[in-house]
């Protein structure tokens, strides 16, 4: 595994009491944002645990971490895209949830949500098989999102991990 997992280890944390309930409650979910690029080897430091679902997930991760939601569940649209979003605090770190997500295309329509199982691939940490988007996938939905930077420091990832093997 390419990153350090003592490095992680509150996230870690936490992401296990998600793991645990999003998987014995069938939720189809994934680790995205700075956590599922970190989990796949791209240095950057998480500061929160993102976590993406289908629209009828979020409300689900609401229902289970009902004594936990710091901001409900809404339908909410920014930075071009759109989808119903959240966020939970748990063992002081910020989870937020996100379903449905949809990208703003150039020409101001909207593309239709992602089907997560095409784009997810798996990390093994701390006995977890942890669901994340695959690293091109996140690349690509970082440039929609005109966040050109953060989809460069994802490709240099991909050229190097290319590179190593």
């Amino acid at each position: 595994m390419i990153f350090n997992e003592r490095g992680l280890a509150r996230h870690l944390g936490v992401l296990r009491i998600v793991y645990d309930a999003l998987e014995a409650a069938g939720v189809n979910w994934v680790v995205t944002g700075s956590l599922g690029l970190a989990l796949q080897g791209v240095p950057l430091v998480p500061h929160d645990i993102d976590i993406e679902t289908d629209a009828q997930g979020t409300y689900r991760v609401a229902e289970l971490f009902a004594d936990k939601v710091s901001k409900p569940i809404a339908f909410s649209t920014g930075n071009r895209i759109r989808s119903h979003f959240g966020a939970l605090q748990i063992g002081g770190l910020k989870v937020e949830v996100m379903g449905g997500m949809e990208h703003q295309r150039e020409d101001d329509t909207w593309e239709s949500p992602a089907d997560l199982d095409v784009h997810k691939r798996y990390v093994n940490a701390c006995g977890m098989r942890i669901p994340v988007l695959a690293l091109e996938y996140e690349r690509e939905a970082y440039a929609k999102m005109g966040r050109l930077e953060r989809a460069e420091q994802i490709a240099r990832a991909i050229d190097g991990m290319s590179a190593a093997h």
